[in-house]
């Protein structure tokens, strides 16, 4: 049997040669949905950093007691940041939900354990401000550090452990020992020590935990690995998982639904809102 080239299979770039225009378009729709939203609350801190921040982006009729949502972009923890996602706000907008998009550090500037810590701390803000539980969303390197948040020990960080109200990641990677030869790693610098404490494939989540996760059906076969092992395995733990392919989906598209009130992934979204 053949060996996988690894470096193919986590090239999201070279797997869409249009990848540049469908990024484009994130930025143009991100910000014709800011410009429409005067009552987002832009640029709030979660920490000190210059990239320790997230925009607000309230519903019209929020719903009472739901969480607040967060969306984590992706970027392979080394790219992009939050407004290039405003758009991702709307569906769940649309449907009574507040949503938050955050920023985070980038590597190499950092490692990824500072990452992790960049959004536990954004969801400790959010928490702190609005009282009500997270329920992260993400994308990519995003889809990883959502999980990494529904799995978190955060009575040990110092937060109720329900503050987690469900988690959504998309295209994500939760196994990261198949990084660490690829070009993926040149900034990131992750040993072997690292990538296995930071996978949350083998961290425990809550018993009960509604998580879903995604993948569009045009994506690699390491990602629908990635995918089909978290469901497994954090279902075996007692999370209430389920997995959703995304027909005809790739890397940059399957996130689009997002923005669409009536799309099957921002119902999805509500249901782990419930």
């Amino acid at each position: 049997m053949p060996a996988i080239d690894l470096d193919a299979q986590y090239n999201n770039r070279a797997m869409v040669p249009d990848h540049p225009v469908l990024m484009a378009g994130w930025a143009a729709d991100a910000a014709a949905f800011r410009a429409a939203r005067p009552d987002a609350a832009l640029d709030q801190a979660y920490g000190s950093g210059a990239r320790h921040r997230y925009d607000l982006f309230p519903a019209a009729a929020p719903r009472p007691g739901a969480p607040v949502a967060l969306f984590i972009h992706g970027g392979y923890w080394q790219a992009l940041d939050k407004t290039a996602f405003s758009h991702m706000a709307a569906g769940a907008n649309a449907h009574g939900l507040d949503v938050a998009v955050m920023s985070y550090d980038l590597c190499p500037a950092v490692k990824l354990a500072v990452i992790v810590d960049n959004v536990i701390a954004c969801i400790r803000q959010l928490r702190q401000r609005t009282g009500r539980r997270v329920l992260p969303f993400g994308h990519s390197a995003g889809g990883h550090l959502t999980a990494c948040m529904a799995a978190a020990d955060w009575a040990r960080i110092g937060e109720a452990a329900e503050v987690i109200a469900g988690a959504m990641p998309v295209s994500g990677l939760f196994h990261l020992a198949p990084l660490v030869p690829t070009f993926v790693n040149r900034a990131m610098g992750m040993d072997a020590g690292e990538a296995a404490a930071l996978s949350p494939l083998v961290w425990t989540p809550p018993k009960g935990l509604k998580v879903t996760a995604v993948v569009g059906g045009d994506e690699s076969g390491e990602y629908h690995r990635q995918t089909r092992m978290l469901v497994e395995c954090w279902g075996a733990l007692g999370a209430a998982t389920r997995e959703i392919v995304v027909p005809g989906a790739n890397h940059f598209t399957v996130i689009a639904p997002f923005a669409e009130p009536a799309s099957a992934l921002t119902a999805e979204l509500l249901r782990l809102a419930a």
